[in-house]
């Protein structure tokens, strides 16, 4: 069922119109479904205002009300399906409330754009989206702060070019992607208050002469603001999830690059650390092999999600303002990413935990240069010009007196002796505050209990 079809738009084979049908309508119907529930609410929240601006009658609203309910319990409960002969979302709850209440369901889309109802749609699931990954990524920032915690007392060494250059730790290196993804849950929330706008009311992209409570719509989604401008509030498809994908980037980052450290550190040339069996396969024919299949594939996936924002930019190159068809491809982009990206930070969560780090590494003699600046602090500490000590102690080393001492005081802020865990902890749980998740609880909570 096509809502807008035309008895014209008949006129053509039935072969010819299917084949038109599969192209246009490709993989929506699988993609709407992670719309559906949303879709309910923003048609909740809509049927609320029409009622206010006398639009619908009060018992209308309440058959409404209750028959969204019904559809909503029917998604959380899998019951719910996309008809083959219906061609989205939308227009399967707005059959599904006709066929239950006749005429009353045929008002629901009074001021309203199937454009601007899947704005709605999509800000509501990318924010219930973000939610879930800022939930994901508190337990694999808790992970890390505990192996950070427990591990501070083992050295590793720290390299730059490839080269060992200065003492490290476990705590050290586990703190750092630990205070890594409190940049990533940051820049995640510059993407959340970007998505958390209503476009509820801009129509097809230029409004409507129907006196719309816009407003209340915002306040009943749970929304922090509005997009006012109507024409801007379309432009904001492809926009919004371009944001959105960036941000997801920068937190696929994180992982890719320390998924590249697990593999580097097990492999038996560095050694520093141990994945347990579960964790790593073995070889057909080399009977030594322990491969971390698991921290390389976490490695692969979150790279290929780095991608997801350029390939996202290519569909929208150049388009014009308002809407246009080619945006229906943005939904494939987007939404597998948020179920790739939650596999990768489950398994994350779960193989942290597990990782066995090897004590004493620097106590071997090939580290000893790793302790040079070391002796070229002490020298200053004794009075020596920096850059005279720089020079005695590289004519140590290479003229072949230097002798390493491992005896370390780091105490400045976030070095080995100082990780200042309790601070990065901090932030992170500040930034996860600015969310305010709770608002949004609230309101959809109002919403679809609304007498």
């Amino acid at each position: 069922m096509k809502l807008w079809q035309k008895e014209s738009s008949r006129n053509i084979s039935e072969q010819t119109e299917s084949i038109i049908e599969n192209f246009t309508v490709g993989n929506d119907r699988e993609m709407d479904m992670y719309l559906a529930e949303f879709d309910v609410l923003g048609s909740m929240a809509h049927a609320i205002m029409l009622e206010k601006i006398g639009l619908l009658k009060t018992d209308e609203l309440g058959n409404l009300l209750k028959e969204c309910r019904k559809i909503y319990n029917d998604i959380l409960n899998g019951k719910f399906l996309i008809e083959k002969n219906i061609e989205d979302v939308h227009s399967q709850v707005e059959w599904l409330l006709t066929q239950a209440l006749g005429d009353t369901g045929k008002k629901i889309h009074s001021g309203r754009s199937r454009n601007d109802q899947v704005l709605v749609d999509l800000k509501l699931f990318m924010r219930h989206q973000v939610r879930i990954v800022v939930q994901k990524i508190e337990l694999v920032f808790q992970k890390l702060i505990e192996q950070s915690e427990a591990t501070k007392g083992h050295l590793l060494p720290g390299y730059t070019h490839l080269q060992i250059a200065m003492p490290s730790s476990f705590g050290l290196w586990f703190g750092a992607y630990a205070e890594s993804l409190v940049d990533d849950v940051q820049i995640l929330q510059g993407a959340y208050k970007v998505v958390n706008k209503n476009p509820l009311g801009s129509g097809a992209g230029y409004g409507s002469s129907f006196p719309l409570d816009r407003t209340l719509t915002t306040q009943l989604l749970g929304f922090d603001d509005l997009n006012y401008n109507v024409v801007y509030a379309q432009m904001t498809r492809g926009k919004t999830e371009y944001t959105v994908l960036s941000a997801l980037t920068s937190l696929a980052t994180t992982l890719s690059r320390m998924a590249m450290d697990i593999c580097l550190y097990n492999s038996q040339n560095f050694g520093f650390l141990v994945l347990p069996d579960a964790f790593t396969t073995g070889s057909s024919i080399m009977p030594h092999k322990k491969n971390p299949d698991v921290a390389e594939l976490l490695r692969a996936k979150t790279n290929r999600l780095k991608g997801l924002p350029t390939e996202l930019a290519f569909v929208t190159s150049n388009l014009p303002s308002g809407y246009h068809r080619d945006m229906q491809i943005l939904k494939e982009i987007l939404m597998p990413a948020f179920t790739q990206l939650n596999e990768c930070l489950d398994i994350t969560a779960l193989m942290l935990p597990n990782i066995q780090v090897k004590a004493d590494l620097l106590a071997d003699q090939k580290y000893d240069p790793i302790f040079s600046v070391e002796r070229v602090n002490e020298l200053v500490m004794e009075g020596l010009p920096f850059r005279d000590a720089y020079l005695q102690v590289k004519d140590e080393v290479f003229g072949g007196t230097y002798e390493a001492s491992r005896e370390l005081n780091h105490t400045l802020e976030g070095s080995i002796g100082n990780l200042c865990n309790d601070q990065i902890v901090r932030m992170m749980n500040e930034v996860i505050k600015g969310f305010e998740f709770d608002k949004v609880d609230t309101a959809l909570e109002k919403l679809l209990n609304w007498e």
